[in-house]
């Protein structure tokens, strides 16, 4: 299957330039939504997806299109991203509660998966234009110049994202309490950001526990081109497929290993 990343990128740029940001800092009262209690939509959500949608599907007859609002009015669409067809995953976009605040934290994320693999990753940053792209095998890319994660340091010295919003609630607390073995840890409410500082290196690693696919799908591909090293929390390989068991990005397996031991524990530790 040969891929255009270059195409795919002017499509989220086009449809972020559209659909996006004029919206920013522009919503009425009337444009935003919650779906269910502390997740909202906006109109430049519905209207991006449905210009993704769109545009998408025309660059490989016979694929289809898994987007985070096509899912939350429908949750059997997820069950495509396990299919056979090739299937474009996206967040039209990530960080939406910064965007209804106003907050320049946000993104587009978007990644084609084939027989639940994630083949190629796209992350747009609607406000600077740049766009981080990666194709399994070929590296990872932002304005022609290739992208690396970080370097390996001492464990006090690695800064990272650390979400404790979701997951087992004694895990989370667990964590919560061993962050000071790390390096400074941060939430930005974006995971598209987030992916962008990893594979920018201008941080070492982030946790996370859910795993909805236009979350992570796009960003650990771009990870793992860029150089860096992660694993569910139980030592497996990531799948868009899967919906839970975290995930812990590093800069190499040895950092994994030892970010692992410090935040989550050994298997007698953990709870």
């Amino acid at each position: 299957m040969r891929i255009d990343l270059e195409a795919v990128a002017t499509i989220i740029a086009d449809v972020a330039r559209q659909e996006i940001v004029p919206r920013f800092r522009r919503l009425d009262s009337g444009d935003i939504r919650a779906k269910k209690p502390g997740d909202l939509v906006t109109v430049a959500d519905e209207a991006a997806e449905r210009a993704l949608d769109a545009r998408l599907r025309t660059l490989h007859p016979g694929s289809t299109v898994v987007g985070e609002e096509a899912v939350a009015a429908d949750p059997g669409v997820l069950d495509r991203v396990a299919g056979d067809a090739p299937v474009w995953i996206v967040d039209p976009v990530d960080g939406t509660a910064n965007f209804a605040a106003g907050l320049p934290l946000f993104a587009v994320m978007v990644s084609l998966a084939s027989r639940g693999r994630t083949v190629a990753a796209w992350i747009h940053d609607p406000l600077t234009g740049a766009t981080a792209m990666a194709e399994q095998g070929g590296g990872a890319w932002s304005g022609g110049e290739r992208l690396r994660a970080a370097p390996p340091d001492d464990l006090a010295a690695m800064s990272g994202a650390v979400s404790f919003r979701y997951g087992r609630r004694p895990l989370v607390r667990k964590i919560a309490g061993r962050t000071n073995r790390v390096g400074p840890v941060f939430q930005l409410r974006c995971a598209g950001q987030e992916y962008l500082a990893l594979v920018r290196g201008q941080s070492h690693f982030s946790l996370y526990h859910r795993l909805l696919p236009w979350d992570h799908a796009a960003g650990q591909l771009i990870h793992g081109e860029a150089g860096g090293y992660s694993a569910r929390l139980d030592g497996s390989d990531y799948r868009p497929t899967v919906v839970e068991g975290g995930l812990l990005l590093a800069p190499d397996r040895a950092s994994w290993e030892a970010l692992h031991e410090a935040l989550v524990g050994r298997p007698e530790e953990r709870v």
